[in-house]
């Protein structure tokens, strides 16, 4: 890893902010090798409820948001679709005159979409009809976060704004400086109650308040080290991810940690590098490092209780527990499931549409995946 770093180290120095992290994991005459495909002895069966397809999306990152009974899902040449969550079925697609760069947000009554010129479109989610235009001050690549009357975007030069979401007035802008070089991936937003947890790049997770901007609480999930800038990047990944009292989030070339989502106060942290994020359900903390292994940990106190190796250098994506597996997606565009309590390998189903690198999305009985193709297949074991 340290030779893949001094290498991008010379053609990056003194001439990007970021950087796409998947050139460090990508294959080559001289790079890692991914990992060819697990036999598998006894596969369980894969249904697929529904798939449909919202176009291609580019060298960026889109994500499906399920909100009520309905899906959102956008894509690089602007199309916004909403799809029955039980049938895919389109209930309306419209197509902006923009180039998106991120997913759908959505609480059901606003859907919200940006581009990379920071612009940011809310559609009514019931009609498809635009509500409002506004913009931001950079870039956008996470999906905007939908809630408490607020549409909440993220921008790559570490800003959060904040706009009514019925009139697109901006409340209130929340700023922190620069790093010199930070990694190139989605890192959004997550609600919960009257906050906003927000991951940023030298390691910081953000406790948000709603009503005004204001720092609630502010953590160090990993600290800078190295002697290049590339080697001090450790940014939050991923959407800190949220359940009970608990917020975790995951540092690339950091850790992951946890922590009390009122007063910030760390519950646990383990040395970890991910470029995708954290996923937690009731027991465990699922996360994929950036060198493609997949694991397990336990939620309570960090602990290892399992680690699957056998997918190395697919460039996975970030885990979601499904009922009793855990589902990553791959480079090839495969989802891998996974035993939730043992790593073992139980299925695996061929999208056929390209790369994942979305994480999976929670459906009722199952779960969604949109491909780099525009692909969405609604799964279930």
């Amino acid at each position: 890893m340290r030779v893949w770093l001094s290498m991008l180290a010379v053609a990056l120095a003194g001439a990007c902010s970021s950087f796409d992290p998947m050139q460090l994991i990508r294959g080559g005459p001289s790079g890692p090798k991914p990992a060819p495909l697990p036999e598998l002895a006894r596969p369980q069966a894969v249904r697929a409820l529904w798939s449909s397809s919202v176009g291609g999306a580019d060298r960026f990152v889109f994500s499906p948001a399920l909100a009520g009974d309905s899906v959102y899902a956008t894509s690089r040449g602007g199309e916004v679709a909403r799809l029955d969550a039980a049938t895919g079925q389109a209930r309306w697609r419209v197509t902006l005159e923009a180039r998106l760069s991120g997913g759908a947000g959505s609480d059901g009554r606003t859907a919200v979409v940006a581009t990379e010129e920071g612009e940011v479109f809310a559609l009514d989610a019931q009609t498809g009809a635009q509500r409002w235009r506004a913009r931001v001050s950079s870039e956008v690549l996470a999906a905007p976060a939908v809630g408490a009357g607020l549409v909440i975007v993220r921008s790559t030069d570490s800003r959060v704004f904040a706009f009514g979401a019925d009139d697109g007035k901006r409340r209130w802008v929340y700023q922190r400086a620069a790093m010199p070089l930070s990694v190139r991936s989605p890192a959004g937003v997550t609600l919960g109650g009257d906050t906003a947890f927000v991951g940023f790049p030298g390691g910081k997770l953000v406790a948000i308040a709603l009503s005004n901007g204001g720092v609630r609480w502010e953590a160090t999930v990993a600290l800078p080290k190295g002697a290049t800038e590339l080697e001090r990047i450790s940014d939050v990944v991923g959407d800190p991810a949220l359940l009970g009292r608990e917020v975790c989030a995951a540092a690339y070339q950091g850790r992951v940690a946890c922590y009390e989502a009122q007063s910030g106060r760390q519950l646990w942290a383990r040395e970890l590098s991910s470029l995708t994020g954290v996923s937690i359900d009731a027991r465990y903390a699922y996360v994929s490092d950036d060198r493609g292994a997949v694991h397990a940990l336990d939620r309570s106190s960090g602990r290892s209780v399992w680690k699957q190796d056998r997918l190395a250098h697919r460039r996975l994506s970030m885990p979601l527990a499904a009922g009793n597996a855990v589902a990553v997606g791959d480079f090839e565009g495969y989802v891998h499931f996974l035993a939730r309590d043992s790593g073992a390998f139980v299925a695996r189903f061929a999208t056929g549409g390209g790369a994942i690198q979305a994480a999976p999305a929670p459906l009722p009985g199952g779960l969604l995946v949109q491909t780099q193709n525009g692909g969405l297949f609604a799964l279930s074991l």
